[in-house]
């Protein structure tokens, strides 16, 4: 969803910069340490974008030697939990939703409407919890028969990006096994779900000039945005693919 269907990775990343860089000051004085900042470039990209959003805390805490309790998902927000933070860049990002509003990117809309009208199902798997507060800000609902979100994988016990779990249930949803389905993705993370878990195809959007990454993590093909491809391309690649791995 966020960064292939809505233009929202800004607004996650800055919601994590300021939850993160709030602790990581308080923690700074509190400890006599020096602050570092979380970067959206570095840090972001590299251990937040695309997991689930508890997951994403305990990456960047373990990249900066930090440990903190995970607590529960009921924790109040900015408590100094893995789930009290994850719970406090929540409420930071809907305060940014409700503030900007939330766009499509229209390639990735065209595209869409184009596969369904030749007849191909398109389903949405999303980290987020807030998919239908996003989704329901922009219209685009209607467009996906299935949407597999972090709530739905907390109930079902499904494993976050770099795991294939949340694609392999949409595409099940679908009625379709992994090898007919396409995964396109803007984060390393979920190049790297989709590169396990044996799809068609993983296309990589790289809006974040960071294409090579993609690559080299199990993207089958790169681009910085869907209007540079076609269905008649994706099919071609599909088909060669295949004809590779036989």
């Amino acid at each position: 969803m966020d960064g292939v269907v809505t233009d929202t990775t800004s607004a996650h990343s800055d919601a994590w910069k300021q939850t993160f860089d709030d602790f990581l000051r308080f923690r700074a004085t509190r400890q006599q340490e020096r602050f570092t900042e979380f970067t959206s470039d570095g840090d972001y990209l590299t251990y937040v974008d695309g997991r689930p959003r508890y997951s994403g805390v305990e990456e960047f805490l373990k990249s900066r030697g930090i440990e903190l309790p995970r607590g529960t998902p009921n924790d109040l927000p900015g408590r100094e939990t893995v789930c009290g933070l994850g719970n406090q860049k929540n409420v930071i990002f809907n305060q940014i939703i409700e503030k900007e509003g939330v766009r499509t990117f229209d390639s990735t809309v065209l595209l869409v409407r184009e596969m369904l009208r030749r007849g191909i199902k398109v389903g949405l798997a999303t980290s987020s919890y807030n998919s239908e507060e996003v989704l329901g800000r922009t219209g685009a609902a209607h467009l996906f028969a299935t949407v597999v979100d972090g709530g739905e994988s907390a109930k079902r016990g499904l494993k976050g990006k770099p795991e294939p779990d949340i694609f392999a249930a949409a595409a099940a949803n679908l009625g379709v096994s992994n090898a007919q389905a396409i995964v396109v993705e803007d984060a390393t993370s979920g190049v790297q779900a989709g590169a396990r878990g044996g799809f068609a195809l993983v296309i990589g959007i790289a809006r974040e000039g960071n294409g090579s990454e993609l690559r080299n993590n199990g993207a089958d093909m790169v681009v910085q945005d869907l209007s540079e491809t076609s269905l008649e391309q994706i099919n071609r690649l599909v088909q060669d693919k295949r004809a590779t791995d036989r």
